[in-house]
């Protein structure tokens, strides 16, 4: 007779096995104990945040072979749970994914939760999600800003794709404008009052040392040139020719914070706390962006 087996010693099996291979967390989650989670509510259809009462829930063979295959795969090819799932979560949002795109974790999430208090100083009209990829925070700001005309862009038609099913799933093709842009170029002049941008800031440095899961997510998503700041730059070449009076700017550039502030030293970058601590997010309001155009040209 068969052992029972609950959903607990999956987990723990999980766990076990990918702390032995010495996977890397960086893609939703921080630890083999909550990959595992994650894994074992796409196999099991648990939903999004499994309570603690389910761990003695019995098991089928079916359910726990079809979780191994994944834990498998995970350990054998080094692939991020959400694109063996091709689900993430953004704003406690669900997004489709694939490797078309960069799996959804930026720290602005938490400045999406907060309307991005205290400066942007008036509800958004029209906002820009510069970037998109999979359009998880042009998505999460149309929830946050519900009367705001949306738009997301980006340079890579594939990556739109991406974008597109996640606005009709979410019901908001009526609100939220795709658009295939280089940068600024593809958008007629069109101004905003709030343009956020999760761009490309990986230095080549960065990028050969990262882990093998990271293989897997497009490169032109994370490489910018040398140092990482090459679309940065331009972004604040050209972002106050599309940000109208009391707009803001916010741009991700992860661990190129450093070397945005010793280039532009005199420039006042704000950089919120998230989380647990710096987040790699700046803030430039339009009249910082407008004292310091020379710094950027």
């Amino acid at each position: 007779m068969d052992s029972v087996i609950t959903l607990e010693d999956l987990l723990s099996e999980a766990e076990r096995l990918f702390s032995l291979h010495g996977l890397y967390f960086g893609h939703g989650t921080t630890n083999a104990w909550d990959e595992s989670v994650f894994l074992v509510s796409h196999a099991l259809r648990l939903g999004p945040d499994p309570q603690i009462d389910v761990l003695n829930q019995e098991v089928t063979t079916d359910q726990a072979k079809v979780f191994r295959q994944l834990c498998d795969r995970r350990v054998a090819e080094r692939i991020p749970a959400p694109y063996l799932t091709s689900k993430a979560w953004f704003c406690g949002l669900e997004f489709f994914v694939d490797t078309r795109v960069i799996i959804p974790r930026s720290p602005i999430s938490e400045l999406v939760f907060h309307q991005f208090s205290p400066w942007l100083i008036n509800q958004p009209d029209s906002l820009l999600d510069l970037c998109t990829g999979s359009g998880c925070i042009g998505i999460a700001c149309a929830y946050e800003f519900d009367q705001a005309a949306v738009t997301i862009s980006d340079i890579c038609g594939e990556a739109l794709e991406v974008a597109r099913r996640n606005v009709e799933a979410h019901n908001l093709l009526d609100r939220v404008e795709i658009i295939k842009s280089d940068c600024f170029n593809g958008l007629d002049g069109r101004k905003f009052d709030l343009i956020v941008c999760n761009p490309p800031y990986v230095d080549s440095q960065e990028f050969a040392a990262m882990p093998s899961e990271y293989r897997h997510e497009p490169a032109r998503a994370m490489l910018s040139g040398e140092d990482g700041l090459e679309f940065t730059r331009q972004l604040l070449r050209e972002a106050i020719d599309h940000l109208n009076p009391q707009g803001i700017l916010v741009v991700e550039v992860g661990h190129s914070a450093l070397a945005l502030q010793q280039e532009f030293t005199a420039v006042p970058f704000i950089w919120p706390s998230v989380g647990e601590g710096d987040s790699g997010v700046f803030i430039l309001s339009y009249d910082q962006l407008d004292e310091n155009r020379n710094f950027f040209s």
